[in-house]
């Protein structure tokens, strides 16, 4: 049997300005699986992002809950929510969001040294994911704006990576990235998931959304619909057309 990680119960999110209110999520119900890929589209406004942050513990809801293995995390005091994300949570944006007056190693060190381990350790597995994304080892001693966005990108997966988070949680990674290095950058995400990481990821980008397990299409802050794919195999076209034939009937 799966295991559920996180179950989201009656989830409503409001954005006040005065006396307008945005109701941006409607009691919203939703799992997610540990060791699946789950992708959440769906049209600009429709939510994706402040589901995501609301998942992440980065933002709180108006009403509803969410529980990480049982636990409502949702009720936590801000401190201890920011333990929860530091211990189980790993995080990837569009932005890379690197310290630039920073080393390339560096910001993955500071990252690794949030989980406790000896810097000996942290250092040994920040080289070894650095390389494995395809970093050489010139480039960690070098500034983030001395890298590429591709590079760059690549280097924020591995600072999100670092600490094995239970959960990573990706926000459109590829969106700023051309077409070579979305592909190298979604080959990490795959790659990552086939040794077990859970992912959650919103993208605008149905090349992105291929590489999910699980597609779930939201409008208007509602989960519509969603399309199971089973585990990534490229060259497949029915996946494709599945996909496809989905977002069509969503209306994307």
């Amino acid at each position: 049997m799966m295991e559920t990680i996180l179950t989201v119960k009656d989830l409503c999110k409001t954005f006040s300005n005065g006396s307008v209110q945005q109701h941006v999520l409607k009691n919203l119900n939703l799992t997610v699986e540990k060791g699946e890929f789950a992708v959440i589209m769906g049209n600009s406004g429709s939510g994706k992002s402040t589901l995501l942050y609301a998942l992440s513990g980065m933002d709180r809801p108006t009403l509803g809950s969410i529980s990480y293995q049982g636990e409502e995390i949702s009720k936590y005091a801000n401190d201890k929510l920011a333990i929860f994300r530091r211990k189980h949570c790993g995080f990837v944006f569009q932005q890379n969001y690197l310290n630039d007056t920073m080393s390339i190693m560096d910001n993955v060190l500071v990252s690794g040294f949030l989980s406790g381990r000896g810097r000996k350790e942290v250092a040994e597995k920040a080289k070894e994911l650095l390389l494995e994304v395809g970093l050489s080892e010139d480039a960690f001693s070098k500034f983030p704006t001395q890298l590429s966005g591709g590079e760059q990108q690549r280097a924020a997966m591995v600072r999100g990576i670092i600490n094995s988070p239970e959960i990573l949680f990706a926000d459109e990674p590829t969106g700023a990235l051309n077409s070579q290095n979305t592909k190298r950058i979604l080959d990490i995400l795959t790659k990552i998931h086939e040794n077990g990481q859970t992912i959650v990821m919103v993208t605008h980008d149905m090349k992105a959304a291929r590489r999910g397990s699980r597609v779930l299409y939201l409008k208007d802050g509602v989960i519509t619909g969603e399309l199971r794919l089973g585990d990534y195999k490229s060259g497949d076209k029915e996946r494709h057309d599945r996909l496809k034939k989905f977002l069509e009937e969503m209306g994307w």
